[in-house]
């Protein structure tokens, strides 16, 4: 685990900044969860640059398999923990609507996660709250 490069992570953050708009609320205690997503996979002090570069290329994007492409070739473990923050962003409002519940659904269809694990984390995540 822990093996994405520097482009996948930017896709990545890319991707959760998509999930964390698109309640059309993108809040502080979101971009936080970000960061905290970009800071586990790099070791240095560049999440504020790399949020930044994630935010104007999701901005310019409307492609979501650009994103999960770089998701899918990862194993399970990085798939697992890549929807962990995905679910986080999304239950940081304390509200799960249909879009973002769509959302996952189809993230984990492109990127061959199944929806009962998906499920379980998002459990998870909830019962810890």
């Amino acid at each position: 685990m822990k093996n994405l490069e520097k482009n996948d992570i930017v896709g990545v953050a890319a991707l959760l900044v998509h999930a964390a708009k698109i309640d059309e609320i993108y809040s502080n205690d979101e971009k936080s969860l970000i960061k905290k997503f970009i800071k586990s996979y790099l070791k240095n002090d560049m999440e504020e640059n790399i949020l930044k570069e994630a935010e104007e290329i999701e901005k310019n994007s409307n492609q979501l398999l650009n994103f999960t492409n770089i998701i899918k070739k990862n194993d399970e473990e990085t798939k697992s923990d890549i929807i962990k923050h995905l679910w986080e962003i999304i239950i940081s409002d304390k509200t799960i609507d249909q879009y973002e519940a769509n959302l996952m659904r189809r993230i984990c269809g492109l990127i061959y996660f199944s929806d009962k694990m998906s499920a379980e984390i998002k459990l998870k995540i909830l019962n810890s709250r």
